[in-house]
């Protein structure tokens, strides 16, 4: 076996909301981790695995994100994040980042474009399908409950897909260009020095409904680049 970095390493997840105020607003945030590194460093952690820092509307915990290259004001800036890496990185520690990819927020700009077009370029990132009189694709349920499909806002006659919360239409990885857009984004992360990701809800990407068969191989290595 080829020996990875993340080998016998130690890692402590973060959920950041209740972890460490810096400010006193009862949130907690990205200063107040970096406040903490050295005691963790004392326990013996060596990979920090943050809970979602993103946008959010937060109808899921921070798991609906509305903006991937974006920090909620709840937590910080980016700055702070990128301090946070790099303070890390003095300690000899790791940073991880929850890559949130099997759906995304329907208040993120492509789900909203979905909805003014939902037969256009943006309509094809999502599961958007025609429920003439009602009848959906198939009966599938969320795992919050109720119906995996959803009206489709304004289009009376159309719905959604969402796996999980109503507010978190599932990605279409059958798209090569939502793909794209993922990878993308990921690379801008381990760019800044992120260390990896903890890869939330990846089963949950290939789809099987009304006889269409979606089967995906997505290799995604949650590794730090060699300069990380």
């Amino acid at each position: 076996m080829q020996k990875k970095w993340w080998h016998k390493k130690t890692a402590y997840q973060i959920y950041p909301k209740s972890f460490c105020d810096s400010n006193g607003d009862g949130i907690g945030d990205l200063p107040g981790i970096i406040s903490k590194l050295d005691y963790l460093k004392d326990l013996g952690i060596d990979i920090i695995w943050l809970s979602p820092i993103y946008c959010s509307p937060l109808a899921d915990q921070g798991y609906d994100i509305s903006d991937y290259y974006n920090i909620d004001p709840r937590f910080g800036t980016m700055e702070d994040m990128e301090r946070l890496i790099a303070e890390a990185k003095k300690r000899d520690m790791y940073i991880l980042m929850d890559l949130v990819v099997n759906h995304c927020s329907d208040e993120h700009e492509w789900f909203k474009k979905a909805c003014k077009n939902p037969d256009g370029e943006y309509g094809k990132y999502f599961y958007i399908e025609d429920c003439p009189d009602g009848k959906l694709p198939c009966n599938w349920r969320s795992y919050f409950g109720g119906s995996a499909w959803e009206p489709l806002p304004g289009h009376p006659g159309k719905c959604y897909l969402h796996m999980f919360h109503k507010k978190q239409p599932d990605l279409n990885w059958e798209n090569p260009k939502l793909r794209e857009e993922i990878y993308k984004m990921i690379n801008w992360w381990l760019d800044k020095g992120l260390a990896g990701f903890r890869i939330d809800a990846i089963i949950n990407i290939k789809k099987s409904f009304r006889g269409k068969i979606i089967q995906l191989t997505v290799q995604m290595e949650c590794a730090a680049r060699p300069k990380c």
